[in-house]
């Protein structure tokens, strides 16, 4: 998502001079930390530029973001993507796209609704927005022009998409699965189409069937599991359950059987006891997740889950290290199983490209990026296939 805002704010700024902007986040004590490195760290090496910083922390961390010496300004989250918020003539179109990355992010939803006990992005982003179909084919369509290849569709709350869009026929509103059905239509050259991180409780009719049977949708989901103990996530405010993530991955799986599971998963939230915890690295193991995004609790200021008994810091360390090894291994049985099967790689920079299931394979020198090649990997060296 920041990736995708972030290249947007650097074309829309290319003529504003010498201005360095720090797109922040807040999602972890620790993103906040690394946001103020950033800030001094730029200072040091732009000494005389005007920096401003905007992003979640702009929102969240707002006074002490100001207060730092080294901050000439603050560009609000809300309205960081309209070019008035700056004052830059709103010249360039929104699709932007970078010599630096061989698919296009596009950011097609924004903020959220929901109140899980641990999050601040609603403070740092608002209510969930989508942006208008006709929008995002533009967008898109902007991206093919200048080679784009793969499309990943990010959000906030992804799968929220289209929930506050009037439900007429005219906007071509509805749920995320009627968008990504729009775009495959509309785009039939597209032939890689990937999907962000999902809340699962909220995967549609549609969207499901694009997943599990349209080959140009990539065989890879990324889920907002958070945990994997029932009492936990009704702590979290979590809307679904551990058996409906089992239930969700078994119905993929029976649809299509090369589908990679990835997950969010957080370590040591308030109130998990050990066997609270080996009920989140269980989850790992049976439901396969090759792909895991694992975060140690961190207590964010003004929401219910700082307020809720604490565990100690060294054991939130420790499980989410126990975690992080239970994906690594999970994932290394995931891609022995790879070795020997033909797989379609999306060539990027360093010699390096991603397959359909985005499992990372090594390619050879000079493969130019951009390119899709078909490899049958025949090791695995370093974590990648070859």
């Amino acid at each position: 998502m920041n990736l995708a805002e972030s290249e947007q704010l650097r074309a829309m700024l290319a003529g504003a001079g010498d201005v360095v902007v720090i797109n922040s986040c807040a999602v972890t004590a620790e993103a906040v930390r690394q946001t103020r490195q950033a800030i001094r760290k730029a200072r040091r090496a732009r000494p005389d530029a005007r920096l401003i910083v905007t992003g979640c922390a702009a929102e969240t961390e707002r006074a002490g973001l100001a207060a730092m010496p080294e901050v000439d300004g603050l560009v609000s989250n809300l309205t960081k993507l309209d070019a008035r918020a700056w004052n830059v003539t709103p010249a360039l179109p929104r699709a932007v796209h970078s010599a630096a990355y061989t698919r296009a992010y596009v950011a097609v939803q924004t903020g959220c609704d929901h109140a899980c006990t641990f999050c601040v992005i609603p403070q740092g982003r608002g209510p969930s927005r989508s942006s208008p179909v006709a929008e995002v084919l533009r967008e898109i369509a902007g991206h093919l022009a200048l080679g784009t290849r793969e499309v990943v569709l990010t959000g906030v709350d992804l799968t929220a998409w289209g929930l506050d869009l009037a439900d007429t026929s005219a906007s071509g509103s509805g749920r995320l699965g009627a968008l990504v059905a729009a775009i495959l239509r509309e785009f039939p050259e597209l032939p890689r189409l990937r999907l962000s991180s999902l809340d699962g409780v909220e995967i549609d009719d549609e969207l499901f069937e694009l997943i599990a049977g349209e080959a140009r949708v990539m065989p890879h989901v990324h889920l907002s599991l958070q945990h994997g103990h029932d009492l936990i996530l009704t702590r979290m405010k979590r809307r679904h359950r551990r058996a409906d993530a089992f239930a969700l991955v078994d119905r993929l799986r029976a649809r299509r059987g090369d589908i990679a599971i990835g997950a969010d998963l957080i370590a040591g939230f308030p109130t998990e006891d050990a066997a609270m915890h080996e009920a989140n690295l269980s989850l790992v193991r049976e439901l396969g997740i090759v792909h895991g995004h694992v975060f140690p609790y961190s207590p964010r200021g003004n929401t219910p889950a700082a307020r809720m008994p604490q565990v100690a810091p060294a054991a939130v360390r420790q499980r989410a290290g126990a975690l992080r090894a239970a994906v690594a291994e999970t994932r290394s049985t995931w891609l022995a199983g790879l070795i020997g099967t033909p797989m379609q790689v999306l060539a990027e920079r360093g010699a390096s490209g991603h397959a359909e299931n985005f499992a990372r394979v090594r390619l050879a020198p000079g493969t130019v990026p951009g390119t899709i090649l078909t490899v049958t990997p025949a090791r695995i060296v370093e974590g990648l296939l070859e």
